[in-house]
Parts: C-alpha cells; structure tokens; sequence
C-alpha cells in the first residue's frame, strides 16, 4: 500500500476548505516531494457542483507552472464530497488523469469530516495509508 506524508495543519486547511465551498465541492492540489505534502493549493471549482468538480484550468497552469518553479511534484488532488462517502465516485475514476497522484476525498455528510486518500489507476481504485504528522 503506497502513502502519503501529510502534516495535521494541511489536513485542518483542506477541511476549512471544503466547509468554506460548501455546499459546492472543494478541489485543490497538494506539492512536495517523495510521498511528502509540503504546500497547499486551494483551487476554485468552475463547476461550481455540489457533485462535481473542475480545477479553473487558468489557475491550474499558473500551480503547475509554481511547482516546477520550486523543485515540487504534484503528490495529490483533493476534493470534497458533501453529499456522499469519502470513496471515489465513478466520475472521480473517469477523470483521474493523473496516475502517480493520490486523490483524496472529504466527506461532510457527517458532524466530523472523514477524509481518505486513493490510488486510481486505469479504473482500479486503492486506498493510500495517510501518514499525518504534526508540525
């Protein structure tokens, strides 16, 4: 099982993320290095969907454009579901385009978010074990 190196404050800032959006999906990129997320991208979502997300595709190339800058690799994708379970839906496993990224999911249909991480390549979908560390 692959994993993600994620620090408690990112974990925190995605979820005030999502809150923020809803009841619209959140989505937004993780950078770093080696499995380990060091920056944050919160994104805007064009579809502005309660069921579906679409990184502004102007802002996207303006992140990756800074990452490559700064020596960072996309290491994840996160969005939110607020209606439904922290697992990919099959719209999520359609358009996981990027097959070295962990996608990672925010469930809000419940008082405490649930957060999970995946693995999506070519349609199979696995969970990723989130290593979360404090600093």
């Amino acid at each position: 099982m692959a994993e993600l190196i994620i620090a408690r404050s990112v974990i925190d800032e995605i979820i005030s993320h999502c809150r923020e959006v809803y009841p619209a999906e959140a989505c937004g990129i993780l950078a770093g290095k080696a499995g380990a997320v060091e920056k944050i991208y919160k994104m805007r979502n064009i579809d502005d969907s309660s069921v579906t997300y679409m990184a502004d595709p102007k802002e996207q190339f303006s992140v990756m454009k800074e990452m490559r800058q700064e020596g960072l690799e996309l290491v994840a994708i996160y969005h939110s579901h607020p209606h439904a379970d922290a697992y990919p839906s099959q719209q999520d496993i359609k358009l996981a385009f990027y097959s070295d990224a962990v996608y990672i999911i925010v469930s809000l249909i419940n008082k405490e978010p649930e957060i999970k991480a995946f693995t999506i390549r070519e349609g199979k979908v696995e969970e990723v074990e989130m290593e979360i560390i404090f600093k």
